[in-house]
């Protein structure tokens, strides 16, 4: 632009003075302004609640859906040892079959079985003989006298007790010494 461009254009007005150009001269326009401005913040207002019920329900179906999905996995580790125990049911059945056999078959199973379950948290309670008695993790069943070994140790666990995630499900049922 050239000096003389420049100097024959108008200042450019501002929205500010335009509204005060309109504050004096009309106040129906005035008026509509507001009006449009109050229905354009209700409009917004309107979208905003659509998008909450928007993400409030998204938010529900992905809840359901990981609900649903939250078992797949758990469900995904035991099914192979169904099948090992199926086979087991059918090798024990079978004219060769061995006490010997079945009871290995038995054996790896069950490692399967709590090898699946450690991945997902439960471990299980299993107290070694003389150890002390802990009965956030034991449960007595009986106390008996023994000689030689000091109160409050285990002798013999009647059945394992089990925790998930660090929750005690189950306790261990023990004998303990007297």
């Amino acid at each position: 632009m050239s000096n003389e461009e420049i100097d024959n254009t108008e200042p450019e007005k501002t929205e500010d003075s335009e509204v005060e150009v309109e504050i004096n001269e009309d106040p129906a326009a005035l008026l509509e302004d507001a009006r449009n401005k109050a229905d354009e913040h209700w409009n917004e207002l309107l979208r905003a609640r659509a998008d909450m019920e928007n993400l409030r329900r998204r938010q529900s179906r992905d809840l359901e859906n990981a609900h649903k999905r939250a078992l797949d996995k758990f469900v995904g580790e035991l099914l192979p040892i169904y099948d090992s125990m199926e086979l087991g049911l059918n090798a024990s059945n079978g004219e060769e079959a061995s006490l010997e056999t079945v009871r290995e078959g038995l054996e790896m199973t069950m490692k399967m079985f709590l090898s699946s379950i450690n991945k997902f948290g439960l471990e299980q309670v299993n107290p070694e003989e003389g150890e002390t008695f802990d009965p956030e993790l034991h449960q007595a069943m009986a106390m008996q006298p023994v000689e030689g070994v000091e109160a409050n140790k285990v002798l013999n666990v009647a059945q394992k007790g089990f925790q998930f995630n660090g929750r005690l499900l189950r306790p261990a049922m023990v004998l303990v010494s007297q």
